[in-house]
């Protein structure tokens, strides 16, 4: 079992950065995949980031690709997602999820992770 809980959301201006966090509960987390997902309000979830439970491999949404940027660090069980030139568009609400992954692959789908989180709200204002 894993529990994610993400943080570092909040208000900002368009062109600016935020750095999101997503704490893991649980052993296995060296063995998830993870990813990023967002709802913007009125809209469906959509796919950000992915990285493998390496950190080797990541992988970008096309809207987000050259700005935004996924890590992780095991040894802190942590996943971090870094936004930088925020554009209006880019306010949703952010969830991190974790799947266990026997190979260092990134996964885009949200029917195929397991364990989400509550998310996050960022706001960008014009």
């Amino acid at each position: 079992q894993v529990q994610l809980v993400e943080s570092g959301g909040g208000l900002v201006q368009a062109g600016g950065s935020l750095r999101l966090s997503c704490a893991a509960s649980g052993r296995t987390f060296s063995s998830c995949a993870v990813a990023w997902f967002r709802q913007p309000p009125g809209k469906e979830r959509e796919f950000v980031a992915a990285i493998d439970r390496s950190g080797s491999r990541t992988r970008y949404a096309d809207s987000v690709q050259g700005r935004f940027a996924t890590s992780r660090d095991n040894a802190k069980n942590a996943v971090y997602l870094q936004m930088n030139s925020l554009k209006p568009e880019a306010a949703a609400v952010y969830y991190c999820a974790a799947k266990l992954a026997s190979a260092l692959i990134t996964y885009s789908r949200e029917v195929e992770y397991d364990y989400w989180g509550q998310g996050t709200q960022v706001t960008v204002s014009s």
